[in-house]
């Protein structure tokens, strides 16, 4: 580690899963400042089998272990891409990893990955295994993207609403007093990737432009939104554990033959209503609600967000606060790392559940 340096990569590998998101950021006085972002698409085999190792099968512990191997390179990859912009040395990559189990319910979460493998290939300090500490301490270990929000946009006796839509839906709300609200509101994309996967072989919706040539289906929309866990209080977290084809097909089957478009457009308003009765429940409607994941870049989301909401509030881009959507959660897990070499507290036991502040993260030395 220099320890000197104030640069640091971020990586995270969401429940999406079509690659990893890297930034690299400076963190010099204090500030927050994101020099360079890098994609690096996953290899079509390892997106199937990190799909296939959320569910149950054979052979696991290897298949897990394999996959791991083949994230940590793709990993490098992303690193590599980031020290071109490097104005000097990284102090310390922070990963994320690829969850394939969220059971905090249970006590564990799991984010596969390979940070020793990765440190060897980068030659730099790796910090990993963010959420299991939270967890330890009794906490959901997610979401923990709104630390790193409160850090960045917290401003003194001013609301600001923010909601990262990644695979899974999160909300952050930073109130005048300076608590934070947030928690997962339940499916982003995931669902809407499932669905346009099974009949166009895509792999998301582009600009929700499917979900737009169909109808919303208003009883399967009310079955939909009968799920538990929209109407659970907060600390609460999910994933493909729960929001998977299996709790769609179940619903479907209640229901005669159903146009698929017409599907996805029930499904994209789905996302859009529980993230508006998620702000609803948590503050007065703010006048503007900023957006970051890849569901910012989907218009048709982010026009039913806005119908949803009452038609009263402006949806727009983390953009216009200077993040990109796509950069902030890599963004996060970067502020994360730096946290850590602080030796300073990541999680927001207001959020997660957690006993107390914690700092997350183990360290793999280069």
């Amino acid at each position: 580690m220099s320890p000197t340096s104030t640069l640091h990569i971020g990586l995270m590998s969401g429940t999406s899963m079509d690659g990893v998101d890297g930034v690299l950021a400076d963190f010099a006085g204090g500030a927050i400042t994101s020099l360079a972002a890098a994609f690096v698409p996953f290899p079509a085999p390892l997106r199937a089998e990190l799909m296939e190792l959320q569910l149950r099968g054979d052979n696991e512990i290897e298949r897990e272990a394999l996959a791991a191997n083949a994230l940590a390179a793709s990993y490098a990859v992303c690193v590599a891409e980031l020290l071109h912009a490097a104005p000097g040395p990284v102090r310390a990559v922070a990963v994320h990893g690829q969850t394939i189990r969220h059971r905090p319910d249970l006590g564990y979460t799991r984010q596969t990955n390979n940070p020793a493998l990765l440190a060897e290939l980068s030659g730099i300090d790796v910090i990993a295994d963010f959420r299991t500490r939270d967890i330890a301490a009794g906490g959901q270990g997610a979401p923990l993207v709104p630390a790193f929000h409160q850090a960045m946009f917290g401003v003194p006796g001013h609301t600001r609403v923010l909601v990262n839509i990644g695979g899974i839906a999160n909300l952050t709300v930073l109130h005048p007093d300076g608590s934070v609200s947030g928690f997962d509101t339940g499916p982003g994309n995931v669902m809407l990737d499932g669905w346009i996967g099974r009949h166009l072989g895509a792999e998301y919706d582009e600009d929700g432009r499917w979900a737009a040539s169909g109808t919303v289906v208003p009883g399967l929309l009310e079955m939909l939104l009968d799920e538990p866990f929209f109407r659970a209080p907060p600390p609460k977290s999910t994933g493909r554990d729960l929001f998977h084809a299996q709790w769609l097909d179940t619903r479907l089957a209640q229901w005669g033959t159903l146009v698929p478009a017409d599907v996805q457009a029930t499904l994209t308003m789905l996302t859009a209503v529980t993230i508006a009765r998620a702000i609803a429940a948590n503050t007065a409607m703010p006048e503007t609600v900023y957006v970051c994941g890849g569901g910012a870049y989907n218009g048709t989301l982010m026009r039913d967000i806005a119908v949803a909401l009452g038609g009263k509030t402006n949806v727009e881009s983390t953009a216009l606060l200077g993040v990109a959507p796509n950069r902030m959660e890599a963004l996060a897990f970067a502020w994360l790392g730096y946290r850590f070499t602080e030796r300073a507290s990541g999680n927001l036991p207001a959020v997660t559940g957690a006993k107390g502040p914690r700092i997350l993260g183990a360290l793999y030395p280069a």
